[in-house]
């Protein structure tokens, strides 16, 4: 006859999920501990924090619609990857297939954030400028202007990727 194995019994076998799961649920956590996530949602909001001052240093003003906008420096998509991908690395080890995920998901979103976004930014600006020259009775002088801060350059999606290791080797050590 076929036995049911309960929960508790294949916890018991070779150290049950805590390998696949971190930490093992407890009755008393509302949010289970989970670093990659914790350290992907703190890199971005860190990322978006500190755009309002790079921004203040470059143009010399405060623009706090800057921690809700894309593009700028530091990159929080490469800051948010970065870190869950080191997170993800520290956990399970950089032979886990969810590390090999996470890293090629960095890769194609720090790819994309410093070519095709930022391309698509140059061209909004220079479409804006186009539009700019209508004559006023032109159907497309009243347009809406497109974004032009899409995309990061190199330097911005290199720093937000230091930034996203950073996050995921401190809430490592404090964990």
């Amino acid at each position: 006859m076929d036995e049911v194995m309960k929960v508790a019994d294949a916890g018991s076998l070779g150290g049950g999920n805590r390998a696949l799961y971190g930490s093992p649920p407890s009755q008393y956590n509302l949010l289970p501990h989970n670093l990659p996530i914790f350290s992907a949602f703190l890199a971005f909001g860190l990322a978006q924090f500190l755009k309002v001052f790079t921004n203040w240093y470059k143009e010399k003003r405060w623009d706090s619609k800057r921690m809700i906008s894309s593009g700028g420096m530091p990159s929080s998509h490469s800051a948010t990857v970065t870190a869950l991908a080191v997170a993800i690395g520290l956990e399970e080890g950089a032979g886990s297939p969810a590390f090999a995920i996470a890293v090629v998901l960095a890769c194609v979103v720090m790819y994309d954030a410093s070519g095709v976004r930022l391309h698509a930014g140059r061209q909004a600006e220079l479409l804006n400028q186009i539009v700019c020259e209508f004559p006023p009775e032109h159907p497309l002088s009243t347009v809406r202007p497109l974004r032009e801060l899409l995309g990061h350059t190199p330097i911005q999606v290199a720093a937000g990727g230091i930034l996203g290791c950073l996050v995921a080797y401190l809430m490592r050590s404090t964990s």
